[in-house]
């Protein structure tokens, strides 16, 4: 197997990552002349690649830091002691005022603007309207947001002012929401009327009154208004205030006063899946986020201020955060809020098109949903401007990444990442210095010492193991939410490896050093003792044009017995008769193994997700082991929860 991209020699000397790499050796006396030996030196000496991070992009402490690394512990590294800092102090330094900085559309085709200037003085009068009411460093302020630039505006100054952020986008019900956010106890609310989405209106002034009025300790409520949703309800005793956005954000020339902070004081809270229990609320902190993100998005997606990045997402999603955070590198962010495919299967292509995107992030699902539609992008449309695009939410397949380089262009880098909410970044991604080879994603990332184990502990090669990080990164958690005394944290990552973070994925690394991913290891497929990751069965049998999209699940019966059924949805005018199961079983046998051929396949009505797009496999696989579906899952935490009682009919 050959390369599907090979990256310009001259792309390669003006990337920021190599500029990096230049930068090191002459600070540290190093020769670092590939990639390799530039991630080696980054883990094994992380106080300093950090502190060339942290040198490199000019960061600034209002007081003098201790050591890059004063303690290793996992958990418990101590980064920069002593160091005051503000995420946002960062992101507005140096920008020109009139450029753009946010891009703003939606899938009716309106589409607004937002300069450097302007985003600057909004977050200001914003910042100062919640100084108003009362917030300071360490309170909430929440969110239930479509994508839209308002929301990026209330991160920005919530953050500037020392309070902490957190966001749900309003597909979530109120109560989903309410679960999440109510936990935090904020004392501003920042909402708009509405959204749309697949060109349906959803009215939201019910859902965010509901919501308003139980959130205990609530100051302040801010509407967005958006036609076409009615008047809000008069506020209660329980949420006095109510302001127009227009009116709490409302540029008077306010100065922007950003309150610096320790380097570990939280920045946000995000929100794990929560289908299987309450969600994790995952804190991040100032310091570890701004260098954690300085380094992807200027040295592994190779972003600066001559670029335009475009990640479709929500605010309920981690990489909501990792969009707004290309304002860091000066980058210009688009915001679409609205379905990928509507009113056509090409949207965000057009979109990338238009907007003359530069780095363009979507999933593994809407370019499966492409290549089945028979579209060709760079045939409809002028992407001259593209230059890569970012995959996750799930595995990408050999054919997948093959389709992005012969239907968008064979010099665009397939940027294929795979990490977490956890640390709000990548564990391996793409470098613009590397290769990429179909199906497998490209390096580990800068400053991560990730590894794949057996169930002893140790590391292996060319075969599957748990992924793991075995040194600490500045954006792992400060803490969960609701946990004093860390044990849910300890429960979650080290319960397995003691000192090392098992994050819960299936991994191969090549010999080559790139990683092919296999999907959660706690939904593994084991026949026989062969295991294999469902994810390697979803690329074979979503390859046939006859489905649509699959799950396959791997049940341990009470007798001891493995039941592994596999349901496909189907395409169009396919019925799942003899031939069409047959060719799904030769598929299987042929390219994976005829121990993973299924026991039987079912024809299912959908599949139902995360609201960031993962396959419902540990929750279904335990209600068709018995569980009760009312425990089992979180109905408010999918997308098609209607779907729950056709699996539990297939018990």
């Amino acid at each position: 197997m050959q390369p599907q991209w090979i990256p310009h020699e001259a792309a390669v000397a003006r990337a920021n990552i190599t500029e990096f790499a230049r930068f090191a050796e002459r600070r540290h006396g190093l020769n670092l002349p590939d990639y390799g030996s530039l991630w080696r030196w980054s883990v094994e000496a992380p106080g300093d690649f950090w502190k060339a991070v942290w040198d490199r992009f000019e960061v600034v402490s209002h007081t003098a830091p201790g050591p890059p690394l004063a303690d290793t512990a996992m958990p418990g590294a101590v980064w920069f002691p002593g160091a005051r800092l503000n995420l946002v102090e960062h992101l507005f330094r140096d920008r020109p005022p009139l450029a753009p900085a946010v891009v703003h559309l939606d899938e009716a085709g309106h589409r607004s603007e937002m300069t450097w200037s302007e985003l600057r003085g909004r977050t200001a009068a914003f910042a100062a309207t919640l100084r108003e009411y009362g917030v300071g460093p360490g309170d909430r302020v929440v969110g239930y947001l479509p994508n839209i630039p308002e929301a990026v505006v209330a991160l920005l100054a919530t953050a500037s002012i020392g309070a902490v952020w957190a966001a749900c986008g309003q597909d979530y019900a109120a109560p989903a929401a309410l679960d999440r956010l109510g936990r935090l106890e904020p004392k501003v609310l920042v909402t708009a009327t509405g959204y749309a989405y697949a060109g349906t209106w959803h009215d939201r002034t019910n859902e965010l009154t509901w919501l308003r009025d139980r959130l205990p300790g609530l100051d302040l409520t801010v509407v967005v208004p958006r036609a076409p949703a009615r008047e809000i309800s008069p506020p209660t005793a329980t949420s006095p205030s109510v302001l127009n956005w227009e009116v709490a954000a409302l540029e008077e020339g306010a100065a922007l006063d950003t309150v610096a902070v320790p380097f570990d004081h939280p920045l946000w809270v995000v929100f794990s899946s929560g289908t299987t229990g309450p969600p994790k609320g995952i804190v991040h902190g100032h310091g570890g986020v701004l260098l954690e993100h300085l380094k992807a998005l200027s040295l592994h997606l190779d972003l600066g201020p001559a670029d335009r990045y475009f990640w479709y997402t929500s605010p309920s999603w981690m990489m909501w955060n990792f969009l707004v955070s290309g304002l860091l590198v000066g980058a210009t962010i688009v915001c679409y809020d609205g379905a990928p495919s509507h009113p056509e299967i090409d949207r965000l292509w057009r979109t990338a098109a238009d907007e003359h995107v530069t780095v363009l992030g979507t999933s593994p699902a809407y370019i499966a949903a492409c290549a089945k539609a028979g579209v060709v992008p760079r045939l409809d449309h002028d992407l001259s401007a593209l230059r890569g695009v970012g995959v996750t939410g799930s595995t990408l397949s050999a054919s997948g990444s093959l389709w992005l380089s012969e239907n968008v262009g064979s010099d665009v880098q397939v940027m294929s990442i795979s990490g977490g909410t956890d640390v709000v970044s990548a564990f391996v991604g793409a470098a613009p210095t590397v290769p990429v080879w179909p199906g497998e994603i490209s390096v580990p990332c800068l400053g991560v010492a990730v590894d794949a184990y057996d169930e002893h502990g140790r590391p292996v090669r060319g075969d599957v193991g748990e992924l793991v990080v075995t040194a600490p990164m500045p954006s792992m958690p400060v803490y969960f939410w609701d946990d004093p005394d860390g044990t849910r944290y300890l429960d979650s990552y080290f319960s397995v490896y003691p000192g090392v973070w098992r994050h819960g994925d299936w991994i191969t690394v090549t010999d080559r050093g790139t990683f092919v991913m296999h999907g959660r290891s706690d939904s593994t497929l084991n026949r026989q003792g062969v295991r294999m990751g469902s994810a390697d069965i979803y690329q074979v049998v979503e390859s046939l044009p006859e489905v649509t999209e699959s799950l396959v699940l791997g049940i341990e019966q009470p007798d001891g017995s493995y039941r592994m059924p596999l349901f496909v949805v189907l395409a169009d005018g396919t019925e799942l008769d003899d031939r069409v199961a047959e060719r799904i079983r030769s598929a299987i046998r042929a390219q994976l193994s005829p121990r993973h051929v299924p026991d039987e396949i079912v024809a299912a009505p959908g599949v139902p997700h995360t609201r960031t797009g993962k396959k419902l496999e540990v929750p279904l696989k335990r209600i068709l082991q018995g569980a009760d579906p009312s425990r089992a899952v979180d109905r408010t935490a999918i997308d098609a929860p209607e779907l729950i009682d056709w699996y539990h009919d297939q018990r």
